[in-house]
Parts: structure tokens; sequence; C-alpha cells
């Protein structure tokens, strides 16, 4: 019994990883079945059977649409194939619409009656990653509203931009800009200011509660916010929530040219990343819509589409 093919798949069946054996072309011989409930439960197939799927192509599918960690993987496994290494493994993310995810890939040969093959593993490594997350996120934390920095808005727009990409779905960026808020602290003081941009940033936490979601404190009285696959009617509704939301935290700002109480203006730009445009851009569109929007005297929310060439394009509102 210990040396049938239905007792080993059993045990194959029982690993969490996720396994699949491949030939020196790269076409998958088996899969356990980890291997085929993540495929089905993220879409990564539309047929049952995996067996003559070609591994190779797919990580050459998604390195051809900017997937570095395709690009990573097709290019590890060949190097083991090639004899140019023993075994091949990187850690990369796969998050979900509704949690964070990371894996470990790791590949190795072995031999069957002469012929390589070569084992391709996928190890959940989610609860090291985020302990890992937890002990980098004091260098990634504004000090004062204990919401993301800039350094950390950075290195998530880069990430999500890039898996948006990837997917071909829409990603929106918003710049909030606390309107007069020199004002505020020249009529009640700094500590009040800084209590004002604590309450905002509190009220950022409930608008970013997805993995594809991130705020932070861009600057002084600027924040920033970004929405992975969300377009930009999407966001846009989300912002005129929010801009409620800040009117009705009720901070005192009687100097205020806007209003007596705190209010903010908003940049809202919107796009399917591309081959043309670069996340600079998007951030560019974003707040030139800002400046489009305290022109118009503040309060509001400017937002439009990112044209070819890095600058808005559609309506704003």
């Amino acid at each position: 019994m210990l040396r049938t093919y239905a007792f080993l798949r059993s045990v194959l069946d029982t690993i969490p990883d996720h396994v699949a054996v491949i030939d020196t072309r790269g076409d998958i011989h088996f899969v356990n079945q980890n291997w085929v409930e993540f495929g089905r439960e993220n879409a990564c197939r539309v047929v049952p059977d995996w067996k003559g799927v070609n591994y190779l192509d797919a990580c050459d599918k998604a390195a051809a649409m900017g997937d570095t960690f395709g690009m990573k993987a097709a290019s590890g496994i060949r190097s083991v194939m090639a004899s140019e290494a023993d075994d091949f493994y990187f850690e990369y993310p796969c998050h979900s619409q509704d949690e964070k995810r990371w894996f470990m890939m790791r590949v190795t040969p072995f031999y069957m009656k002469g012929e390589p093959y070569y084992v391709v593993c996928h190890q959940n490594i989610t609860e090291r990653k985020i302990a890992e997350e937890k002990v980098l996120s004091l260098a990634f934390l504004d000090g004062l509203t204990h919401i993301p920095n800039r350094r950390y808005f950075d290195t998530f727009l880069d990430g999500e931009w890039k898996r948006c990409r990837r997917l071909n779905m829409p990603l929106s960026l918003v710049l909030i800009d606390l309107d007069h808020f020199k004002l505020l602290n020249d009529s009640y003081g700094h500590q009040q200011g800084d209590e004002s941009l604590k309450l905002v940033g509190r009220l950022l936490k409930k608008y970013s509660r997805r993995p594809a979601d991130a705020c932070a404190r861009y600057g002084g009285e600027e924040f920033a916010m970004v929405y992975g696959n969300t377009t930009l009617s999407q966001a846009g509704l989300l912002m005129e929530f929010l801009l409620e939301d800040i009117r009705s935290l009720q901070i005192p700002n009687a100097a205020s040219p806007a209003a007596p109480v705190l209010t903010a203006s908003i940049g809202l730009s919107s796009t399917i990343p591309g081959d043309v445009n670069r996340p600079q851009h998007l951030v560019k569109a974003a707040d030139d819509l800002l400046y489009q929007a305290k022109e118009n005297g503040r309060n509001q929310l400017a937002s439009g589409r990112l044209g070819q060439v890095g600058l808005p394009r559609g309506g704003t509102s």
C-alpha cells in the first residue's frame, strides 16, 4: 500500500503548500490538491485539469505584462534547468482583494528513470511577513498622526501600480490638503493644529481598510490615499463622503474664507497602469487637480482620468 500512487497522492494532498511537477519544457505533469484549490479560488485557471499546462509560458506571459515576479520566477526556473543553480527560491506578495498574502516559491530538481523533472512549491509565509511588517512599520509611521508616512506611500504606490498593471485593473490616487490650515494654527495654536491632524488621520484610516488601499501623511497638512482596483467614479464617491466627514468633525477655523470649520480640498486622478505612464504621472495629475480644487474655492473635489502624457483627462467634480 505504501508504494501505491493513491497513497502517495493522498500524502501530497495533505501538504499545505501548493506543489507542481514540471518537465524540462515547463509542462506540468502533476499538481496537488492545494494547488488546484488555490487556482480555483483565485481564477488562475478556467479548466480543472492542470496537466499539460506550460508553467514557464505562464511566467513569461506575466513578465511580458510587466510582472517582475513572473520574470524572476521564469529566470530562476531556467537557471535550475540549466544546472546553473542547485535550487531556486524567492519570496513574493500575492494579495487578494480582502487579505494580504505572501508566498515563497522554491524549485528543486529530481530524476525519474533518467529524465529530469522539477518540483515547484509555493509555501504560504503570510504569518511571518506580517510579523516582519509590524517591525518595519515603525520606520514607515508618521509620529504625530500614527498613519503611514511619505516613505511608505511611495513604496506602496509603486507596488500597487505594478499589481494593477499586471492584472489590468484601475488605480486611483488622492491628494488631500486641509484648507487654510495656517489660519487654524495662528488662531488656536499649534497644539490644536496637531490635534486636528490626528483627528483627520484617524478618519482616513476608516477610508483605507482593504489590502489594496493606503492612506498616508504626505507632508505638513497634506495627506494622500491610494485605491487599487478602484475606478474614478468609485473613488470619487468615497471622497465626497470624506469631505463631508471632515466638515462633520466640526474643528473650528473661524478665520477661514472657505467655512468656519476645518475643510479640505481634494485632487483625484485615476488610470489603468500601462506602458506609457508611471506612478509619478498619476501623482502629478492628482496634484494638478488639487490645485484646481483650491483655485475653484476649496472645500471640494476635483477629479479626472490620467491622459496618455501624464495629464488629467476627462471631467471634474
